[in-house]
């Protein structure tokens, strides 16, 4: 058994203003994103004409993230709250986002800057896939460092006891998340991405990789206390929301190669 490393949420205080290591992990993900989208942005012709507009792209994509992830989170995981208490969507100090609910808000992002700089949605849509991996690795850290999100009870050697998980150690899933969401999920959308591929291609291996990895962690990580299984003793919220994602990543691959409508 490994011993959690008990750290401090906040990470710098200053007076009132609590900086939280949660929202530097988020920071730290924007901005890594944003430099690969500036690199890959100066090598390739296809992309030129979105370099005077990588701030915009990135402005929306943050308000997605921001908005989708936490209505996702109150319709999904905390629907009986959000009927009780219609405000409770707003208070976002009390923590929780949702992944697919960011994804949402980031897919109506893109169809929103898309159309006004008069672009394929789906061409957008494969510029920003590789870059996504790189947040969730950064969030998964961010949810270890918070000590939530943690895994079911094991008595593998590398199980932690989280503070407030019980006495019994547990998976430390978000690292598992982070390491295949994050790390090994870019590897491959970046390699894949490296040369020209027909539109949406890249988004559709985004999304059955994403939904492929968290299925599978979801086998070890704790399910939500409000929400429990979903059906047959182990199925999770998870679980079920990753299926759409995995059935239109197949399909956006199978229809690329097909259609061939253009090339990123």
């Amino acid at each position: 058994m490994l011993i959690y490393p008990e750290i401090d949420p906040v990470a710098i205080q200053l007076g009132p203003l609590a900086i939280r290591w949660y929202g530097i992990t988020y920071l730290a993900g924007f901005t890594a994103a944003f430099l690969l989208l500036k690199s890959r942005l100066r090598t390739r012709s296809s992309m030129q004409w979105l370099q005077p507009f990588a701030d915009d792209l990135l402005f929306y994509i943050a308000l997605g993230v921001v908005i989708g992830g936490r209505m996702g989170y109150m319709v999904f995981y905390q629907p009986m709250q959000l009927v009780n208490q219609p405000l409770s969507l707003f208070y976002v100090w009390q923590g929780g986002m949702s992944f697919h609910g960011g994804f949402l808000g980031v897919c109506a992002a893109i169809f929103l800057f898309a159309r006004k700089h008069r672009h394929s949605f789906f061409e957008v849509a494969d510029i920003v896939a590789p870059l996504v991996p790189i947040g969730l690795g950064c969030g998964r850290i961010g949810n270890f460092i918070g000590a939530e999100l943690y895994g079911r009870v094991t008595d593998v050697p590398w199980g932690m006891v989280f503070p407030n998980g019980g006495p019994l150690p547990r998976h430390p899933s978000q690292l598992y998340e982070a390491f295949l969401e994050g790390l090994v999920l870019f590897v491959i959308v970046w390699w894949y991405s490296s040369k020209p591929r027909p539109w949406p291609a890249v988004s559709g291996v985004f999304m059955i990789g994403y939904a492929s990895f968290r299925m599978s962690v979801e086998q070890f990580r704790e399910p939500d206390q409000q929400l429990s299984f979903i059906a047959w003793d182990w199925l999770t919220m998870g679980q079920l929301l990753s299926l759409p994602m995995l059935l239109v990543g197949v399909w956006a691959i199978v229809w690329s190669y097909r259609k061939r409508q253009g090339e990123i």
